[in-house]
């Protein structure tokens, strides 16, 4: 079975009803029927589209390639209409067309008949999240589409899985913490690309906007101290936080260096230890005997603070590392 979108909040649903049919864009392509492998279909969409990157170009690609090539007359497909909040199912009745007056309807086309709908409201919560993927094109998981092929089947209530309210309840929950630690995951994959001086200036701006005035070092020899943090941003005011960054990806620093760090360090000083590459268990036991207060802080420290302060970050600050919030249901 495979997922066709009718454009972006389903303005085409009445199209791909009325004419019996599924389509898609990409129409500076233009006729793809001569192309046979997914490598043509990248050489295609790479000439088409000279501005795209390259994952745009491959993700495009395979989406054509897969409309015109593997989807096959007598598969299943179905489409969304938001407004009526169901699922409109069909079987492919055609090989892959291109019509190039149907522009706007999309010219790259299949023939469907339609058999049926299914009410969203009646699919478990783990099909509506299979369903809600953003590709125009997508195959549909098995699990998911034998529960839609039974609802189109009308199946007895005995045969039909009911999830009540607390486990669908559960179920939305899992899928937050699924879509928060992946979300965590993608945003220390962008800190990990930033390079040194920036991370230092991402650093100062978490400090900032947790109410610190901040001195940044000059590029070169630092002095065992990159950030100088305090009230008054002089570090004549207490506390007085003196900050090393270290971009290490992969590399944890040891407990020698904790020692060339604490070793320069005023006896009114607190410490702050950035280091992306995090810290050996004999760096983190040096850290707690220091004569200093020293927070180390590795890279899931360091996005953690971040969200909790992002809010309070300057634009500066907030540019390195973009992000957007979410709203998920309570």
């Amino acid at each position: 079975m495979w997922m066709v979108r009718a454009g972006e909040g389903g303005y085409q649903f009445e199209e791909f009803k009325s004419r019996s049919a599924v389509a898609i864009g990409w129409s500076e392509m233009g006729d793809i029927s001569a192309l046979k492998t997914r490598e043509q279909f990248v050489k295609a969409a790479e000439k088409a589209y000279p501005q795209s990157t390259k994952m745009q170009v491959a993700t495009s690609a395979g989406q054509i390639f897969r409309f015109a090539r593997e989807m096959k007359p007598g598969d299943r497909v179905l489409t969304y209409d938001p407004s009526r909040r169901e699922y409109l199912i069909g079987e492919i009745t055609g090989d892959y067309a291109y019509d190039s007056s149907a522009a706007e309807f999309g010219p790259q086309i299949r023939k469907v008949k339609w058999v049926g709908a299914v009410k969203r409201d009646a699919l478990s919560v783990s099909t509506r999240n299979s369903l809600g993927a953003i590709a125009t094109l997508f195959q549909v998981p098995p699990e998911a589409t034998d529960e839609i092929a039974q609802l189109l089947a009308g199946a007895p209530k005995e045969t039909t899985v009911v999830v009540g309210h607390d486990e669908d309840e559960t179920q939305v929950d899992l899928l937050f913490k699924d879509v928060q630690n992946k979300a965590f995951e993608f945003i220390k994959d962008k800190i990990s690309k930033l390079e040194w001086a920036d991370l230092q200036e991402l650093v100062a701006g978490l400090l900032r906007a947790m109410g610190y005035k901040t001195r940044v070092s000059p590029s070169g020899p630092d002095r065992g101290k990159d950030i100088v943090a305090s009230p008054d941003g002089f570090g004549f005011e207490s506390p007085r936080i003196v900050v090393e960054v270290k971009h290490r990806t992969g590399n944890a620093m040891g407990s020698q260096e904790i020692r060339s760090f604490l070793g320069g360090r005023h006896k009114d000083d607190k410490g702050l230890y950035v280091s992306t590459g995090g810290f050996s268990k004999d760096a983190r036991y040096e850290a707690e005997r220091a004569s200093i207060p020293l927070t180390l802080m590795d890279l899931d420290d360091l996005v953690a603070a971040i969200l909790e302060h992002y809010e309070k970050m300057d634009a500066d600050t907030q540019r390195l590392i973009s992000l957007r919030r979410v709203y998920w249901p309570g």
